[in-house]
């Protein structure tokens, strides 16, 4: 078996990125206070075609070093909107029937692996402080909450890990 080199791998540029079909995933960043995870964040959603990401609160925008970083120049490709109030971001796509999901661990959350997607729908995947996690009021607002199992000592991953674990699956179960 032999790696692939770069050139083989067949990759969108950032024009063809922008035309190609998107996956109906948008990602809501809800005060997110590092930028190596914000950076991570936007490659995987160029990885997935992810059609937007909004960055809220504290959370950085580009252009910043830390964030391309870990980006790798997925935030010219990823389209991506900054907003101060989370809560204003989740009303505006409630109001445009998108269902809004906090990935979180709460009262009456779904696993992700039990999760069901509806083809026809799109999903604001909302995702939080690295500390705090998404906030009280954006939770009580989604319209569901989706837990990522989780068995050992820790109580939570990484937050570019669980960007990258819910686009994955989310993704997979939408492109059956």
């Amino acid at each position: 078996m032999r790696k692939l080199k770069n050139s083989e791998l067949e990759r969108l540029d950032v024009d063809g990125f922008k035309e190609a079909d998107k996956t109906p995933l948008i990602i809501v960043l809800d005060n997110i206070r590092s930028l190596n995870n914000i950076g991570s964040v936007f490659r995987t959603a160029d990885a997935f075609l992810i059609e937007k990401i909004y960055l809220c609160g504290i959370t950085a925008q580009p252009p910043h070093k830390d964030i391309h970083k870990t980006a790798l120049g997925a935030t010219d490709s990823v389209v991506w909107e900054y907003a101060e109030n989370t809560m204003e971001v989740i009303k505006s796509l409630k109001k445009d029937k998108v269902t809004t999901l906090a990935i979180e661990q709460a009262e009456n959350a779904v696993f992700l692996n039990d999760f069901q997607v509806s083809k026809d729908q799109k999903y604001a995947l909302i995702f939080g402080n690295e500390v705090k996690g998404v906030s009280q009021e954006v939770v009580s607002s989604s319209d569901a909450v989706i837990e990522i199992p989780q068995y050992g000592t820790k109580h939570s991953l990484n937050i570019s890990v669980s960007v990258g674990v819910v686009i994955w699956d989310l993704w997979a179960k939408l492109k059956v």
